[in-house]
């Protein structure tokens, strides 16, 4: 795992200087602190290229170094990641003449370039965000793995291509331009992040997942080179495991068993180390699995992690001590106050866009503690939305049922009349949830499910803006990102839409994102066995029923690892790893709420009605309404906005 940056630009633009390597290098020292690099070409008609590096040691302690080349360096790379069946890979390479200079992962990538180009991302198994500068070509390759759990910002201007792990990396650069994107700011309060491609600045982009990207003699192109085959249709590319394409003739208990096998060998590449490694466990039924099958092939207790907070509805340390009792794990546990006065700058800082994601607090924190042992945890992510966990997939169950009723029958659900009961302090309550649901009953699928999910939904933002922040949106519909992701599989079932919607767009743009900026901020790597691509093929092809039914989700897991699974973690509800933002904000929080998000700084901005903004702290703190998520949300944006565009962070 490491911190890259660089660029290429043609004769007629500015090369990036040894000066302005280093510092976009040195921003991200907290990516790599083990050792640093650089490579800087200059070809005879002025064009050229940098690489900048940062490495944090996980495998190859020694010989590791980059930016690393080919036997005649007319090849180099600079790689932030992990490629997992490297030594697999290794053998072919070697028997069709490649010599290798070291065991890294990252030279493997070098060699499977020489062999087969930009077709190279096929064999590649694992997470990666990597920049390739081909001499001969005088082409820069970049690639995002394909799930999205690396990073890879870039920014295109005549005659140059720069790019970075982080966005601040791309700060660095002398006159780099700080303007904010009003649409980006759109997004950002409908979905608590700015989405791919997009970021919160004009003129800077985020590589989606599964693409690539060429620079050739001052020419950018990007391109898919993977898409999660949930669709009927042939895929367009070929699948990991090619017995997929007869996976209709396969009984419920050829998907239970291929499902563990699977798995099991995704977590199995996950434990190549050559540094200690664990595992987060939460005590649902997504840690708990990986938890349990890194265990099973371990021949000692592994080291397993949990954080609790002293609100009793945001702790879930006594499940997690049950799972490890159950697995056998050494499991350490930790209590924490969480300092939220402390931390908001911190996160702002390191998150680069507002990012509003509230998890983001004990997912610092548990990285921070997580790594004083280990250097390496792998972790559940992926699980709820590639077998139908969230509790909202239920709800949207539900309304397809009520779908049949009349039009004026489903808007009478929505009227505002519901909409006066009070919601109370707890975000998740029935009444809180049961609003929401009856709120977009009027609306089409797709529509409803951005309005349960969104943060600020169309008229709440309608009414925050000032009526010139309003005007220079336009017509711009936030929506159609989501929409968009809706039309990749239309001919499956609408849960299986819904959750292939969800693995394009929440699960890279929010919870990847939120795991690989907090757990890198403490130089500890995250590993992800269900984001494994044959375990994504799988999950993506796979019946609805066995993954999902009224009242429950998760169905396939549950059953195959049954032996993992306590009875207690097996019925219990989900509970998310949250903060009391609630509460917060109505105490301790209070003031900095108030001044931060009311001040005349804020106004002066001409985002947002001020008359709007200090209707929500009132009905919150009144607590006739939980609008703790906006409220975060706004919090996180003045910060952001006061470090990265009045300030000079980055």
């Amino acid at each position: 795992m490491c911190g890259i940056a660089g660029g290429s630009w043609t004769g007629r633009g500015e090369r990036l200087s040894n000066e302005t390597v280093r510092r976009m290098t040195d921003c991200i020292q907290h990516r790599g602190p083990d050792d640093e690099g650089a490579y800087f070409d200059t070809l005879p008609d002025g064009a050229g290229c940098a690489l900048g590096f940062r490495r944090l040691s996980i495998i190859d302690l020694s010989t590791g170094h980059q930016p690393l080349a080919n036997e005649d360096e007319s090849v180099w790379i600079v790689f932030n990641g992990e490629i997992y069946n490297y030594r697999e890979l290794r053998p072919d390479l070697e028997a069709k003449g490649h010599r290798f200079s070291t065991s890294t992962d990252t030279e493997v990538i070098v060699h499977l370039y020489e062999e087969y180009g930009l077709d190279c991302l096929q064999k590649l198994r694992g997470m990666f965000a990597f920049a390739i500068w081909d001499r001969a070509k005088e082409r820069l390759f970049l690639a995002r793995d394909r799930a999205g759990k690396k990073p890879l910002f870039y920014r295109h201007e005549p005659d140059r291509l720069t790019f970075g792990s982080e966005l601040k990396t791309l700060l660095q650069i002398p006159g780099a331009p700080r303007e904010v994107d009003p649409e980006a700011v759109d997004l950002f309060l409908t979905y608590q992040y700015v989405p791919h491609p997009r970021t919160i600045l004009k003129g800077y982009s985020k590589l989606p997942p599964g693409h690539l990207a060429l620079y050739e003699r001052g020419t950018l192109s990007v391109r898919r080179y993977w898409f999660p085959p949930y669709s009927d249709a042939p895929p367009e590319q070929p699948l990991a495991d090619p017995e997929l394409a007869n996976a209709a003739c396969w009984s419920d208990d050829d998907w239970r068993n291929r499902l563990r096998s699977t798995l099991t060998e995704a977590v199995r590449l996950r434990m190549r180390s050559d540094v200690p490694i664990g595992a987060f466990l939460s005590g649902g039924v997504d840690s708990t699995i990986i938890s349990g099958l890194m265990q099973s092939l371990s021949d000692r207790p592994i080291h397993t992690f949990s954080i609790g907070f002293p609100v009793k509805q945001f702790d879930e340390r006594e499940y997690a001590r049950t799972a490890a009792k159950h697995l056998g794990t050494n499991h350490h546990e930790y209590l924490v106050e969480p300092k939220a006065l402390e931390m908001l700058p911190k996160l702002v800082w390191h998150y680069d866009e507002p990012f509003g994601d509230s998890s983001a607090i004990p997912t610092m924190y548990l990285s921070e503690v997580t790594r004083r042992e280990v250097t390496v945890a792998l972790s559940g992510d992926g699980g709820d939305e590639l077998f139908a966990g969230y509790e909202r997939y239920q709800a949207v169950a539900l309304a397809g049922r009520l779908d049949v009723l009349p039009q004026w029958a489903r808007g009478l659900f929505g009227a505002k009349l519901w909409q006066q009961i009070p919601s109370f302090g707890n975000q998740r309550s029935i009444v809180r949830r049961g609003k929401r649901f009856l709120q977009a009953l009027g609306q089409s699928p797709q529509r409803r499910y951005l309005r349960w999910i969104g943060i600020f939904d169309d008229e709440l933002r309608r009414d925050l803006y000032t009526p010139d922040f309003r005007r220079r949106l336009g017509g711009f519909d936030s929506g159609t990102f989501l929409l968009d992701a809706y039309t990749a599989c239309p001919d499956r079932d609408f849960i299986t839409q819904t959750t292939c919607t969800d693995v394009l767009s929440y699960l890279p743009c929010d919870i990847l994102t939120k795991v690989d900026i907090a757990s890198m901020a403490f130089s500890l790597e995250g590993r992800s066995p269900f984001l494994d691509h044959h375990v994504m093929e799988l999950a993506a092809r796979m019946p609805i029923h066995l993954k999902f039914a009224p009242g429950r989700g998760k169905i396939i897991l549950q059953e195959t690892f049954r032996d993992l699974l306590p009875p207690a973690i097996q019925t219990r509800k989900k509970m998310g790893f949250g903060v009391p933002l609630s509460v917060w904000f109505r105490d301790e929080l209070r003031s900095l709420l108030r001044d931060t998000i009311l001040s005349s700084q804020a106004a002066a901005r001409g985002y947002f009605d001020m008359r709007s903004v200090e209707r929500l702290v009132e009905e919150h703190e009144s607590e006739r309404w939980d609008h703790s998520y906006r409220l975060w949300n706004l919090l996180v944006f003045e910060e952001w906005h006061r470090q990265y565009i009045d300030g000079s962070a980055g």
